[in-house]
C-alpha cells in the first residue's frame, strides 16, 4: 500500500478530489431533479479537506441544528458518508418535493422525515455510484441513517469513529434548486485512510510501492 497520508495530499491529489465532487454532486442533482420532477440546477461545488473540528464550523456552528443522513460505505472502499443541509434547505427541500409553499417551515411529520431519509440515500446513492464508475472500485452504501440535531452532535458519530485512523474528512459544499428555492446541502466523504490511497490509485495518481 501506498504510505500516502493526509498531509501529504498536494494540489494535484485535492484537484483530482474535486473533479471527482463535482461529478458525483452534479449525478445526485440529477437524480434529486428526476425524484421532485422539476428541472433544477447545480451551483459550483467547493471541495476541500478539512480536519474534523472544522467541520462544525463550515455548518453554521457547533449548535446550528442540521440534518445529517449517514450511510456506510464498505466493498474495496470503506469509510462512511454523510449528507448534510441546515434546516432551513431541509424544509425547502421537502416543500419541492411535496408541492408545498417554499416559505412552510411548520415541524417536520413522519412523512417529511421519510421523504428526507429517501432524498438523502439516493443523493448518496448517486454519488457512491459515481465514484464507483469513476474509480472501477466495488464501492456498496448501506442502510442511511438519519438524525436531527445540533452540527456538534451528529458530527461527534464520525469523529470518534474515524478518529483513531485519520482526522480529516472531504468535504463537497454544493446549492441546488430553482432560482427562488436554493438548498444548500454538505456530502461529507470520510474514507479510512487507506481508502484515499486506493481511490487515487484506481486513477493511477499514485503507484503501489509494490509496481
Amino acid at each position: 500500500m501506498s504510505n500516502l497520508d493526509y498531509n501529504s495530499l498536494d494540489s494535484m491529489h485535492l484537484d483530482i478530489l474535486r473533479e471527482i465532487g463535482n461529478i458525483g454532486a452534479g449525478n445526485a442533482t440529477t437524480a434529486l431533479s428526476q425524484m421532485i420532477n422539476k428541472k433544477i440546477d447545480m451551483g459550483v461545488p467547493q471541495v476541500n479537506v478539512l480536519e474534523f473540528k472544522e467541520l462544525a464550523e463550515v455548518l453554521g456552528g457547533a449548535e446550528n441544528p442540521i440534518v445529517g443522513i449517514l450511510i456506510g460505505v464498505e466493498g474495496q472502499i470503506n469509510g462512511m458518508m454523510m449528507f448534510v443541509l441546515e434546516q432551513k434547505s431541509a424544509h425547502n427541500l421537502v416543500n419541492m418535493l411535496m408541492g408545498r409553499d417554499i416559505d412552510c417551515f411548520e415541524d417536520f411529520t413522519e412523512m417529511d422525515l421519510s421523504a428526507l431519509n429517501e432524498i438523502g440515500n439516493i443523493i448518496a446513492g448517486a454519488y457512491l455510484s459515481s465514484l464507483s464508475t469513476l474509480t472501477n472500485l466495488k464501492i456498496i452504501g448501506t442502510v442511511p441513517n438519519m438524525a436531527i440535531d445540533m452540527a456538534g452532535a451528529i458530527l461527534s458519530v464520525p469523529a470518534i469513529e474515524f478518529g483513531k485512523v485519520g482526522d480529516r474528512a472531504l468535504l463537497i459544499q454544493t446549492d441546488f434548486g430553482g432560482e427562488l428555492e436554493r438548498v444548500f446541502g454538505y456530502f461529507i466523504l470520510i474514507p479510512e485512510l487507506d481508502s484515499y490511497a486506493e481511490i487515487l490509485k484506481s486513477l493511477g495518481i499514485i503507484q503501489d510501492d509494490n509496481d
